[in-house]
């Protein structure tokens, strides 16, 4: 779904609704004018805490807290791990007197010391030094997380080390927003629009694909459990072919998941909107409102974790993994992302004529630019062993990062090119062809699904991120290489000399440059062909099909020298996440090889050989006595008989690889060992195969 409501405030959700969120609405029950006026300052526009209401703040923060049954806080962080982490502090201390009284300081708000030796930091931690420091980030606000007898007040922080790398994902995010805003406003005082003490922003509204099985069948799959996919699993008959699940009515049980989901999610303040059945059977959607950058990646950080508690609740798994199901549509998690400019307005609104919006135009070059300049970086900001599995196939994009604009933009790009946009296409109207329906409007440009990189409407939706992934990676490097684009515009801009007549010379002639230069991006078929794999190539484009292959481009010199130039990510910080991430990716295929060869042998195999015992005897029993040769029976047996030697052979094969060879040889081996295993699973009776099956876990449910 792409239809989402933009809102222009960061703290207008928490303004109006989440009882279990410390937002604007409840801070004026809590705090005096002067703090209230000074706190929703920096929430708004940016700038630091004044440090003379910290604690009333925290005082506030707490006795809020407390009314709404917490005993416990907590610095709420996002390390490298993808994950959140806690790590929780009672609000208890001792009297004096034989008794405790709550108590919380400013200074326990705004820092914390969690160990940061035991997270994933790419050597900017070695054990043996630990400390790291969680700080408290005022634009996300505080929230409840209501337990079974308590609840806890948790606090969105940044993550650092001792001399102040980012040790998480919040820190770099933050910092990419400060230098695009810094570029925007830049590009709006050339346009006449008077940045000063005014911040601008990235909106974001990320869709959540996820899968719903039952309870008992996820817990019979330790594939399912330890890696978040189906090692093995032979393909149903019927599963996504009809589409019949797509939009299709929702089902009592997972609708009464929905509901309670919701529910969930507006305590916390967060604008969940729309909910739908997903393509394959068993996936599902849900999209939020916009919201400002930040806080949507931190509401879709607890949109994870609340989906998957409320499906234990209802005795279902929630499934999070890019592709828990080979054969049918994976999951990912579309980011569609905007700008509002320092005049408070969408800048990726192209309004009713595109072609004569200056600043629309000028933003959408920056886009495309930045794109071809660091298509590599978005690639690898998306690159993990689970979305390896989902790109290229079933609605997912390909690898290839190029950029859809449809027919109306790219009619304007064209005439640009050539010397100056005059029209813009319309779409005109939809007639049904019943006279008592009402004629529809029909928008100037279709949608692409194969595309990674869309225009769809007023947002670029980057449909490449994968499902399990947080959405800080993908926004800071898309912040960051727009707002370097958007620097070497201004810089060319501001050396014009002359008035309105002459900058608008200027600007035409820097977008016809930006477009003939970079136009080798923007494509607007089907992404799936072997015919646009062929013409990327020939365009230069680059096709990383693996995670390997896409973290190269973390440590690029040209990478490195602009996320420094930024002030986002220095060399060391680059260098580290590109160790994390290489890390990750070969951890993940070592245990999902460990633990294919596991089930292969101790559970899958013993089936089998139990299945080809009874089929022997039964076909020598019966040979025996009715004399005669059962020639398709032997058959069977013969082929139950090859593909268990294949298996058998693969699963010595791949405990060896798995032992010190390359994780691609690791997955060429696994898909082997899956092959011969799905075929057994074809051959030997239900009844004996001891995995649910991929029928009974996508439909019974």
């Amino acid at each position: 779904m792409d239809e989402f409501k933009e809102i222009k405030d960061a703290a207008s959700i928490p303004e109006y609704f989440g009882e279990n969120v410390f937002g604007l609405k409840t801070m004026r029950n809590y705090l005096s004018d002067k703090a209230y006026k000074s706190l929703s300052a920096t929430i708004k526009e940016g700038g630091p805490v004044d440090s003379d209401i910290a604690d009333e703040v925290a005082d506030a923060m707490k006795n809020w807290a407390i009314s709404k049954g917490a005993t416990h806080y907590t610095h709420w962080f996002q390390p490298l791990t993808g994950l959140t982490a806690e790590k929780h502090d009672s609000f208890i201390e001792p009297d004096g007197e034989g008794g405790v009284i709550m108590k919380f300081s400013a200074q326990e708000l705004i820092q914390g010391e969690p160990d940061a030796s035991s997270f994933p930091s790419g050597g900017l931690r070695p054990t043996f030094e630990a400390r790291g420091y969680t700080g408290w980030d005022p634009t996300s606000p505080a929230f409840i997380k209501e337990g079974s007898n308590s609840a806890t007040l948790c606090i969105p922080t940044y993550f650092v080390g001792w001399y102040g790398e980012a040790l998480d994902k919040k820190t770099p995010l933050l910092r990419s927003m400060k230098a695009l805003s810094k570029q925007i406003c830049r590009l709006g005082e050339l346009f006449g629009i008077n940045g000063k003490g005014k911040t601008a922003y990235a909106t974001l509204g990320g869709e959540q694909e996820y899968f719903l099985i039952d309870h008992d069948f996820y817990f019979e799959r330790i594939d399912l459990v330890q890696t978040g996919r189906t090692l093995f699993g032979k393909e149903p008959a019927k599963h996504q072919q009809m589409a019949d699940h797509y939009f299709g009515a929702i089902r009592s049980r997972v609708m009464a998941f929905m509901e309670d989901f919701d529910r969930e999610m507006w305590k916390l303040g967060a604008p969940v909107k729309t909910r739908h059945n997903e393509v394959a059977p068993g996936q599902y959607e849900v999209a939020p409102v916009f919201e400002s950058l930040n806080l949507a990646v931190d509401h879709n950080m607890l949109c994870m974790e609340v989906m998957q508690k409320v499906a234990e609740r209802h005795g279902l798994a929630c499934l999070l993994h890019e592709k828990p199901f080979a054969g049918v549509n994976g999951s990912g998690k579309h980011n569609n992302w905007a700008v509002v400019g320092s005049d408070g307005k969408n800048w990726l609104s192209p309004g009713d004529n595109p072609h004569d919006n200056a600043i629309f135009l000028t933003m959408l070059c920056s886009v495309i630019k930045a794109v071809d300049e660091y298509a590599g970086m978005l690639r690898a900001s998306i690159a993990s062993a689970g979305n390896d599995h989902r790109l290229g196939s079933h609605e997912a994009p390909p690898a290839i990062i190029s950029v859809f604009l449809g027919d109306q933009l790219a009619d304007i790009i064209e005439q640009v090119e050539k010397g100056g946009a005059k029209t813009s296409k319309t779409g005109g109207t939809l007639a049904v062809g019943v006279d008592s329906l009402p004629t529809l409007p029909r928008h100037a440009s279709d949608r692409n699904r194969t595309s990674p990189f869309a225009f769809t409407g007023a947002k670029f939706e980057f449909r490449a991120v994968g499902s399990a992934a947080s959405l800080s990676g993908p926004n800071i490097v898309l912040n960051t290489i727009v707002a370097e684009a958007l620097d070497e515009i201004c810089t060319e801009l501001e050396k014009v000399k002359g008035g309105k007549k002459e900058f608008n010379v200027a600007l035409q002639k820097l977008l016809q440059k930006i477009i003939k230069k970079h136009k080798r991006v923007i494509f607007n078929g089907d992404n799936y062909t072997a015919a646009w794999v062929k013409e990327a190539e020939k365009r230069g484009l680059p096709n990383l099909k693996t995670t390997p292959e896409a973290l190269s481009a973390v440590i690029d010199p040209k990478v490195v020298k602009v996320f420094e130039k930024h002030g986002v990510l220095s060399k060391k910080e680059l260098v580290s996440r590109h160790d994390v991430y290489q890390e990750a990716y070969k951890t993940i295929i070592k245990y999902e090889a460990d633990l294919s060869v596991d089930m292969a042998r101790t559970i899958i195999m013993p089936a089998v050989f139990e299945y080809l015992e009874n089929l022997a005897e039964t076909i020598k029993s019966v040979e025996s006595v009715n004399k005669t040769k059962l020639t398709a029976s032997r058959a069977l047996l013969k082929d139950v008989s090859k593909y268990a030697e294949k298996a058998v052979e693969g699963i010595s094969k791949l405990e060896t690889a798995a032992n010190g060879s390359s994780a691609a040889k690791m997955k060429t081996i696994m898909t082997d060992l899956r092959d011969a295993v799905d075929t057994l699973e074809g051959l030997v009776p239900a009844e004996l195969w001891p995995l649910p099956s991929y029928a009974e876990m996508l439909f019974m449910m």
